[in-house]
């Protein structure tokens, strides 16, 4: 009887350290010993089974294992064991001819390990998990190569018209990354136990990994990272930040990540099941980090994803409407004409969902970027500036602030009928103008007048200056032929 109670006292303080450490985000340590560490006497299965599992000696060699059919059930956790070990096994993928056996019976084993976790044949012990998580550690986490705009000093590319690089070792990575996939998804997973190996420094390298140029495996990462923030509830702040992070050092130091679109469309998800009122913390990412995403140059490559977050914020809670628009405007860009139609695309669809009250707090300056555009010598952002007045719910903004709005706007279009080269922004020009004037015809000729006054000032001036400068080159004149007829 006292035996059993030091055994069981014994377990129940193992269980309090290993939980006090995955608190901090450290699960237990990777050890190289086989049989070492915190959960190398776990129990196979208490409710059944006394007989404690111990890892098995260390593998020198790749060697073909029976299948899991092929022992019996009390065998199986053991040889899963084995497998992992296998599994552990590194091989040179730059040619494909150097041990191609090993590299085969590696894969085949990693198959076989993906069907014993989706068919659900057996609940694998902690120890299992814990060396399962170890080699897919090994395997995945490494040093990626430096991308190929790097190298060369290009820019980046559009991952979708590239065709794209694809990792040497993708044929076991593949597999690796589907077994991670449905042990994280496996209803058999218990968190309490799968948190202390994936823990906060394995999402982190889970994060680092986001870098690859290879856009199959990002878009594995993306998958695996959404369903642990889906399953691990104690991880999702981590998580957030985390990304948050990531997003830090590619605004303000690095401007290169590959895996930014892939990121976005994970917080796409996220913030669409975000509880109302939101809280503090996420509108600071709002403002903190996705609005400021829109501040590096290649931001062409996510713009769509970007564009998704915000809306789902402003659609969230509509007040968050003119903190979106006065972002906007602050990074709106100066010289990059393809970046401005990305921006005029955003805005039409945040104003679709933005209120009067909002609206009116943003529209001045709103309107002047958009008079700025509609005067724009590039015809797709002229274009893009006058399709506004296409929306409905943006056109009855503008007739219920018309006042404030057509005196804006009413002299880029006066300035564009005659000045701009492209004849479809002339007819849309005119458009908006008859638009304006079936609005409010009096303001308009109010407005008609006011642009004619301020022409004629301005010729006014024009005129004064040139008469000046006349005056100073005959001063200037007068005074060279006194100087020759003194001398």
């Amino acid at each position: 009887m006292f035996k059993k109670i030091i055994k069981g006292g014994q377990r129940k303080s193992s269980k309090s350290n290993s939980t006090d450490a995955s608190l901090y985000g450290y699960g237990p340590p990777i050890s190289h010993n086989p049989g070492s560490g915190p959960n190398s006497n776990a129990v196979v299965a208490p409710a059944q089974n006394s007989d404690v599992l111990m890892v098995p000696p260390l593998m020198t060699t790749v060697e073909p294992l029976p299948l899991f059919r092929e022992v019996s059930v009390s065998e199986r956790q053991n040889l899963f064991m084995r497998k992992l070990q296998i599994c552990c096994f590194q091989f040179d993928f730059s040619d494909t001819l150097k041990s191609a056996r090993e590299k085969e019976l590696k894969r085949q084993t990693l198959l076989e390990l993906v069907d014993f976790i989706q068919s659900g044949s057996g609940k694998i012990s902690d120890v299992c998990q814990e060396e399962m998580i170890k080699m897919i550690g090994v395997n995945i986490f490494r040093c990626l190569p430096p991308a190929s705009h790097e190298n060369t000093g290009q820019e980046a590319t559009d991952p979708e018209e590239d065709e794209g690089y694809l990792e040497p070792s993708w044929p076991h990575l593949q597999i690796v990354y589907e077994l991670l996939l449905r042990y994280v998804v496996s209803s058999d997973t218990d968190t309490k136990v799968a948190k202390r190996y994936i823990d906060h420094s394995f999402v982190l390298k889970l994060l680092d990994l986001f870098d690859s140029e290879d856009h199959i495996e990002r878009e594995f990462l993306k998958t695996i990272l959404h369903r642990i923030y889906g399953k691990f509830m104690v991880h999702r702040p981590f998580i957030r930040k985390a990304i948050n992070n990531i997003f830090y050092r590619f605004i303000y130091e690095t401007e290169r990540l590959s895996g930014i679109g892939e990121l976005l469309e994970i917080l796409g998800s996220i913030i669409n099941g975000f509880a109302l009122p939101m809280k503090e913390e996420h509108k600071l990412f709002l403002v903190r980090a996705l609005i400021p995403l829109h501040k590096p140059k290649p931001v062409a490559m996510y713009h769509q994803q970007l564009s998704y977050c915000i809306i789902q914020f402003v659609e969230k809670d509509y007040k968050l409407a003119d903190t979106v628009i006065r972002g906007l405007l602050k990074y709106w860009p100066l010289t990059n004409c393809q970046k401005e139609v990305l921006f005029l695309g955003e805005l039409e669809e945040v104003l679709e969902g933005t209120q009067p009250a909002e609206f009116q707090r943003c529209m001045v300056p709103l309107f002047r970027q958009i008079a700025r555009c509609l005067n724009s010598f590039h015809f797709q952002v002229a274009e893009r500036a006058l399709f506004l007045w296409n929306n409905e719910h943006i056109v009855s903004l503008i007739a219920q602030n018309r006042q404030d709005i057509l005196p804006i706007i009413f002299e880029a279009s006066e300035k564009n009928i005659p000045n701009h080269w492209n004849q479809s922004i002339h007819g849309l020009t005119v458009n908006v103008q008859k638009m304006f004037m079936e609005m409010d015809a009096e303001l308009f000729d109010e407005c008609e007048r006011q642009f004619e006054e301020k022409v004629a000032r301005a010729q006014e001036v024009e005129e004064q200056r040139e008469m000046t400068w006349k005056k100073l080159a005959d001063a200037a004149a007068h005074r060279g032929e006194d100087n020759m007829v003194t001398v």
